[in-house]
């Protein structure tokens, strides 16, 4: 579970959290299992992504939910630092209304997305993503992105993101679980 809560770290009055793995992922079957909460101001995500500090250029692929409006989930892939391909994709019940399953298949020529089992945005046209990439779970907020996020609205509580499962499943790699989009995929 990421929290989003009053509690506050160095100037700041929340503290928001994000996680990665230590490997880098290539083309692939990338899958999770979330919840977010809901509310004004703050992103609940799920993608890979490297970058400079990586020494690669930044390429990333997205889920991001924008907790303002948690009946739709945005796509995305950067590539060299600019956006493309993105989406906007609708998410029955709600990012926030039970747990949904997500996933990304990343090939060479394409990419994918998938809700509960369901294609729902396909990335064709180049450019694409070309390096490795590890995989996040981040649940913040900001100030300065109002018009994209909405502005944050304190609920006087806690807000979580909570994430059940999460797999990677390499191309042409056996399903590592019955629920997984790698058990039918072609």
């Amino acid at each position: 579970v990421l929290g989003f809560e009053r509690k506050p770290y160095k100037d700041r009055a929340f503290s928001c959290a994000e996680i990665q793995t230590k490997e880098r992922f290539g083309h692939g079957i990338y899958e999770a299992r979330f919840r977010t909460d809901t509310g004004s101001g703050l992103n609940a995500a799920f993608f890979t992504y490297i970058g400079p500090q990586n020494g690669q250029p930044h390429d990333e692929i997205d889920f991001e939910a924008l907790t303002r409006n948690t009946s739709r989930i945005e796509v995305n892939t950067y590539v060299d630092g600019k956006p493309h391909n993105g989406g906007k994709v609708d998410v029955a019940g709600g990012t926030d209304g039970g747990f949904n399953d997500y996933a990304i298949v990343w090939e060479p020529e394409r990419i994918r997305w998938y809700v509960n089992g369901a294609l729902v945005h396909e990335a064709t046209e180049a450019p694409l993503p070309g390096h490795p990439q590890k995989i996040f779970f981040s649940f913040w907020g900001t100030e300065t992105l109002n018009e994209w996020m909405g502005a944050f609205d304190d609920p006087g509580r806690r807000l979580s993101f909570e994430v059940e499962r999460v797999s990677f499943t390499g191309l042409g790699e056996e399903c590592q679980f019955p629920e997984s989009i790698a058990c039918g995929l072609e």
